[in-house]
Order: structure tokens, then sequence, then C-alpha cells
């Protein structure tokens, strides 16, 4: 087991490598960050100046070795937008409000989806599974940020039961939450709910049931376990594309998080804050994928030996 996860987080950290020179590389040719820097009218004095003190005159490779050892303790420059903050702070401050959100649609995802799966799958061709198939289907077709004014308009403008925007406590959380999630719980139920078919049709979930096995059992225990691999997989998507996403739905209902902070930064042409904002979303990914990894290893023990 510890052979496995020490291979896992050197993968990790490979991805992690590879991704940080491909951030440096986009920095690069997105422009010449004096541009962003300095006014118009600055003179060749002060140009030279800034250029040595970022070390832009520099070989390409020393830059890079500087980026990586000043991002390896969280060092990603100054903010040109927020002045007096470093990029890291920026993006800390942000941080909170971002789980939050994420973490709450990752929890109705997971609550939603798994249940509705497993039932559709139990109950095959009933009116239950024809509503989890809607239901996937609009999941699927409806785009976030369509969505999050959808609901916005009609629970919020029409109705008022939920504010407009902004960051508060959990009566602003609920609609942003359930435009993130609604497409991840419909590919979730998909793809618990086809797991579970194949599952249920073989020999030893009908040999539970002749033994005499509680139903219940047969569907959580034996069925669900196996089954759960599928969804699993998924998780890592899942989680990362939930705290991932928020860049859209932040915007559209004004959440303060590092989403809605790529967004300003991007417009302010800030690439430090860009930069760290990137490297933490590419970081998020790759600890989620770790996490699938080593709930592979429990659920199912011969993954261990590969």
């Amino acid at each position: 087991m510890l052979t496995f996860l020490l291979k896992r987080t050197l993968y990790a950290l490979i991805s992690l490598l590879v991704i940080t020179l491909i951030v440096f590389s986009l920095s690069h040719l997105s422009g010449n960050p004096l541009d962003a820097l300095l006014p118009d009218d600055a003179t060749p004095a002060q140009i030279e100046q800034v250029t040595r003190h970022l070390g832009l005159d520099r070989p390409i490779w020393v830059q890079y070795l500087t980026f990586l050892q000043n991002a390896a303790v969280g060092d990603f420059g100054d903010s040109l937008k927020w002045k007096g903050q470093t990029a890291a702070e920026v993006v800390w401050q942000r941080l909170p409000a971002t789980l939050q959100l994420g973490g709450l649609a990752l929890l109705i995802s997971i609550v939603v989806a798994l249940p509705l799966g497993v039932m559709a799958a139990v109950y095959k061709n009933t009116a239950l599974d024809a509503v989890a198939t809607v239901i996937a289907l609009l999941g699927q077709s409806l785009p976030a940020f369509w969505l999050g004014l959808v609901l916005m308009w009609i629970f919020a403008v029409i109705l008022g039961w939920f504010p407009t925007s902004g960051y508060g406590g959990l009566s602003h959380m609920i609609l942003p939450a359930i435009a993130m999630a609604w497409f991840q719980v419909a590919a979730l139920t998909r793809l618990t709910r086809s797991a579970m078919l194949e599952v249920l049709d073989a020999e030893y979930i009908k040999l539970a049931r002749v033994k005499g096995v509680r139903e219940r059992s047969v569907i959580w225990k034996h069925a669900f376990r196996n089954a759960a691999i599928v969804p699993v997989t998924y998780f890592g998507v899942l989680a990362g594309s939930l705290l991932t996403g928020s860049v859209v739905i932040e915007t559209v209902f004004n959440w303060p998080g590092t989403g809605w902070l790529a967004i300003t930064a991007i417009q302010g042409r800030d690439f430090p804050v860009v930069q760290t904002v990137v490297l933490f979303f590419a970081l998020l990914f790759l600890l989620a994928n770790l996490i699938v990894d080593i709930l592979y290893a429990l659920i199912d023990p011969r993954i261990r030996n590969t």
C-alpha cells in the first residue's frame, strides 16, 4: 500500500512540475509584463531598471528556475492590481469563499446523484428511472451560467426566496451551488446507474438473493460497493471541475471567490494573480485525483499491486 501511495504521489509531483512549465511559458507568450507595469511614456532608464529588478534580462531557463524556486515557497510576486499585496495573499483571501461554494456544490452532487443513480438502476424502466433520465438529460444540456440566471430570476427576483447575488450565509450560497452542481449531478447519476445495472446482473448478486440476503444489503453492501469504483473515478474530475467551474458561476452571482478573482485579474492584466489562480486550480485537480487513487486502493485491493 505504501509503495502504491508513493508512486501516485510521485506522478502527481511530476504532473505539477509540467503544469508549472506550461504556466511559465504561457505567461511569457502572453506579452511583455513591462507593458502592464510601466506607463507608455516610461524612459529607457526606467525600463532597464524594472527589467533588471524582475530578472527579465536573464536567460529563460534561469527565469524558470527562479519562478520554480519562488513557487515552491508560495512566492508568486506582487499583485499589479491590488497594490501592497502579494499574489498569494490576494488568492488566499478569496480561497474560503470558493471552498464554501464548491464544497456545498460537491455535497449536493454526491447526496443527490448517488442515491438517484442507484434507485434508477434498481427500479429500471419505472417512473423513478424516467425522472433520473430527464434530470441527467437536462443537466448535461443546460449551460451553468444560463441555469444560474434562470434560478436567479425565478427564486430571487420573482419569488424573493433568496438574494440575487453577493457574498453571505447559506441563503446566498444555495442558488450558485445548485447551478454549479446540476451538470455534475446529471453526469454522476448516469455513471452510477450504468455501473449498478452491470453489477446487478452479476452472478454473485443473484446468488446473494437466492441465499436470502436482505435486499437492502444486496444493493448497498454487495452491489454498490463493487459499482462504486466507476463514480469514484469521476470524483477527481467532479471535485476539480466544481471548483474551476466557479469562474463562471462566481461571475454570474458576484461571488467573491477565486473564480471571480481570475476574471478580474485577467481584465486588469494582473499576471502574477492569474498564474497563482491557475496553479491553485491545478493543485486542487491533482489533489482530488490523488484522493481518488487512494480510494481505488481501499475499494479494490487488486489495484494496490499496479
